[in-house]
């Protein structure tokens, strides 16, 4: 009697709360652990006052990363570059706290209560400017966080769908381009024209959130071409259960636990959300890292595709042909 039933029984019984254990991980553990962890905030004003600042701000121990500029014009062109998440300047008037919510309202409003709270403790009031003030139809970054797993689960179904259908060699890659570029003109147009979440160039926009599909979509359809149904499960694994949980959309990759923030930006939804975030509120400032993530995950897998198509082919010439039989006379 065969035991394969059993067996398979078994396995699922122990793979699916596998499955949900590493789910719950992926997506609990950094959302209960948001915290601050060397957050870029710059520091301007005079020296003296400045350095009193710096102290204050150290008391957090690991939370933030002091940079010091000269007066509250340099600190507020590094937080238009993205250097920066936010400012402390030192002033006449009393201290001064720039901000860039379109970077993420959540990191927006720790700063704003971190420094507040110093600042009440020493008996001053501080004056918060948003330099980079998030869209009006989106002020908490809601829907910029919500089209993370869209796009995500856009991509995965194109690789699969290519998968299915058994497309391969430039066939494949022709589908996979074609599908990126309809579902980047279809995002810019919801979140563009219609919610208006989105404020940047729209054709910029319509490219990134193209190519955040196609380093997901080139990704999966490159492992399953290597590697057949197994590369298909990996890919999507990666992206769904690491790739979204560790993208910072909701806050800022520095606010996750380590390593989830780094890893989060070199998989294809946390470098998308950054570049699309620059694309967007930004004029492209520190889209270039994002970018290159993005470029280097669709050449990869396109480049896997078209190996896979190259190495079925030839294993499809090389297999033996079936060996003629002689016909028999009748009668």
């Amino acid at each position: 009697m065969s035991h394969t039933p059993n067996r398979r029984l078994i396995a699922v019984v122990v793979l699916v709360p596998v499955l949900a254990a590493l789910a719950l991980w992926a997506f609990a553990w950094p959302a209960a652990r948001t915290a601050p962890r060397d957050l870029p905030l710059g520091v301007a004003g005079p020296p003296a006052a400045a350095a009193q600042v710096e102290r204050q701000l150290e008391r957090h121990e690991g939370a933030f990363e002091i940079h010091r500029y000269a007066d509250e014009a340099a600190a507020r062109d590094a937080v238009e570059d993205r250097t920066v998440y936010g400012a402390v300047v030192v002033t006449a008037q009393g201290p001064e706290l720039l901000t860039a919510s379109a970077g993420g309202p959540a990191v927006a409003q720790l700063l704003q209560q971190a420094v507040t709270q110093q600042a009440a403790a020493d008996g001053t009031q501080v004056r918060t400017v948003d330099v980079v003030a998030a869209p009006p139809s989106d002020p908490r970054g809601a829907a910029l966080s919500a089209s993370v797993l869209p796009l995500a689960l856009a991509g995965i179904a194109a690789g699969a769908v290519v998968t299915v259908l058994r497309l391969s060699g430039l066939r494949a890659v022709g589908a996979l381009l074609g599908a990126s570029a309809l579902v980047g003109v279809i995002g810019a147009g919801i979140a563009d024209s219609w919610l208006g979440v989105l404020t940047g160039d729209w054709w910029a926009e319509a490219a990134v959130l193209g190519l955040s599909s196609l380093a997901v979509s080139g990704a999966v359809a490159g492992l399953a071409a290597l590697m057949g149904p197994a590369g298909l499960g990996i890919a999507g694994g990666v992206v769904m259960l690491l790739g979204n949980p560790f993208s910072g959309a909701a806050s800022a990759p520095q606010m996750l636990p380590e390593p989830a923030g780094a890893i989060g930006q070199w998989l294809p939804p946390g470098a998308g959300t950054t570049l699309l975030r620059s694309v967007s509120y930004f004029d492209g400032a520190a889209a270039t890292g994002p970018a290159l993530t993005l470029a280097w995950w669709a050449v990869l897998g396109l480049g896997a595709v078209l190996l896979g198509g190259t190495l079925r082919a030839r294993k499809r010439a090389g297999a033996p042909a079936a060996e003629p039989r002689d016909l028999a006379a009748v009668g």
